[in-house]
């Protein structure tokens, strides 16, 4: 049966992140979007190209609507703990943009009161679906590196006159990257920061080197805004290899205005390489075939979550302890300067 969708705001998220994988589901469908009345002045063009939905600028339309079953909070953080509340009183499920919440304890509300409501409040951490990512995975699932003793992930650009004051880059990057470690390995045995403002000092993160200990492990989060060469999104060492993988980046086409997706495995000549020992000593150098970039998953779980009593693919411990290390990324950077 179907599921019925609203979205709060109509930003790039929701127009390159969601609408071209919810285009290919026919379980799903997003029936109206809410937008305040000031975000859409000079900015109506866009609607015309998703004729199917209804745009609104009364947030009762989508509250009221019995139809609606799951409201997409997509808005700027400061607004989240605001809609999300609104959606679970009016007996909605939500699932709120990254970072789900401005701290862990205002993220707990949102969480609590789902849970008195028998409601789903989830994050969209559907970066878990990218195809690099994915890759990865199946590298240290295959045991062939041994014991992993260090992964350095990389989320990097050049934009050397980066001038925007504010701590938006742990937030904005580095969210990403920090939920994929933990979606692995959970919780860490100690984190230590390195967190700078390189281009505008004392005025932002725009520097961010975290370290997660497991154990023997060492996985290190790195996210700069001073990086003109490409670097490898993910490098692993293990006790019998390692594995190096870049960027397979978004498989985006706009060919009729709307932002298209093709899911299919990247070509060959971006695939990672993977070079190990075997048990009989035996050296080898592989490529690994990439895995497909496809957000859609997290919707196709979230459903049977909804619908099935499914499992939640983002739990809210994750959430939550995800949020707290931004907080104290935030911290040392402030302190850094």
């Amino acid at each position: 049966m179907l599921m019925n969708v609203a979205i709060i705001g109509f930003g790039n998220a929701v127009v390159n992140y969601h609408f071209p994988y919810l285009d290919k589901k026919e379980n799903i469908r997003v029936k109206m979007i809410y937008r305040r009345e000031e975000d859409r002045v000079g900015d109506t063009e866009r609607e015309s190209l998703y004729p199917e939905i209804t745009f609104s600028t009364n947030i009762e339309d989508i509250l009221q609507d019995d139809e609606i079953e799951l409201i997409v909070i997509a808005t700027h953080v400061d607004s989240h703990v605001e809609y999300a509340k609104l959606a679970l009183e009016r007996g909605k499920h939500v699932l709120v943009e990254k970072p789900f919440a401005s701290t862990s304890a205002a993220a707990k509300d949102i969480f609590e009161l789902a849970n008195r409501k028998n409601l789903i409040a989830m994050a969209n951490q559907n970066r878990r679906f990218d195809g690099d990512f994915l890759t990865l995975k199946k590298v240290i699932e295959s045991g062939k590196l041994g014991n992993i003793v260090e992964i350095q992930s990389h989320y990097d650009y050049f934009h050397p006159q980066y001038a925007r004051s504010g701590f938006g880059l742990l937030h904005g990057l580095a969210v990403h990257t920090i939920d994929q470690l933990i979606s692995i390995y959970g919780v860490a045995d100690r984190i230590e920061y390195d967190v700078r403002s390189l281009i505008a000092p004392g005025e932002s993160d725009d520097y961010i080197d975290i370290d997660f200990r497991y154990g023997r492990m060492k996985a290190t989060i790195k996210c700069s805004l001073l990086v003109k060469i490409e670097h490898p999104k993910f490098i692993v060492h293990g006790d019998r290899g390692s594995f190096v993988k870049y960027s397979s980046g978004h498989q985006t086409k706009n060919g009729d205005g709307r932002t298209r997706v093709s899911i299919e495995a990247e070509p060959e000549n971006n695939w990672g390489t993977i070079s190990y020992v075997d048990d009989e000593g035996t050296s080898h150098t592989e490529k690994v075939p990439s895995e497909a970039t496809d957000y859609g998953v997290l919707y196709d779980q979230l459903f049977q979550a909804i619908r099935h009593n499914g499992d939640k693919p983002v739990k809210d411990e994750e959430v939550l302890y995800v949020l707290d290390i931004l907080h104290d990324g935030i911290e040392a950077a402030k302190r850094a300067n």
